[in-house]
């Protein structure tokens, strides 16, 4: 392994670093988009609503909620790694942390939403893209 990794180490730095620049430009792109996607009023109630996906088709609910956390949970391990490998270990796990379901994750969600800089950047690019600001109680 040790003789593998000597002889290989720069094609192993190499592709850690274009994984790193393809998750960047990935993440730039899509968080737009996902800005976008969030309800103005999503964080006014103190829980989160039922997802009617879980009355209209429960298979497919129980399917994509496995999938989703299984995803979550590798992009924030992924991302513990990136910490001391090159990539955007924080950005990874943060993404990582939206993705995956556990208790606490709705009040987590909104009191990083609520940071000053965080709401007011948001709502920036909310306006500019004619969707109304996200609102609080």
């Amino acid at each position: 392994m040790q003789k593998y990794l000597s002889e290989n180490i720069v094609d192993i730095f190499f592709i850690l670093g274009i994984s790193s620049i393809v998750i960047l430009v990935i993440s730039a792109l899509s968080i737009g988009y996902f800005i976008k996607k969030i309800p103005y009023d999503y964080f006014l109630n103190d829980k989160r609503g039922i997802s009617e996906y879980k009355d209209k088709n429960p298979i497919f609910w129980i399917i994509t909620l496995a999938l989703k956390n299984i995803i979550g949970y590798c992009l924030i391990m992924g991302g513990i790694l990136m910490l001391v490998l090159p990539g955007q270990g924080l950005l990874t796990i943060l993404v990582g942390l939206m993705l995956s379901d556990y208790p606490g994750k709705f009040k987590l969600e909104k009191r990083i939403i609520k940071t000053n800089l965080i709401l007011k950047t948001i709502n920036w690019y909310r306006n500019k893209s004619n969707i109304p600001p996200i609102i609080f109680k």
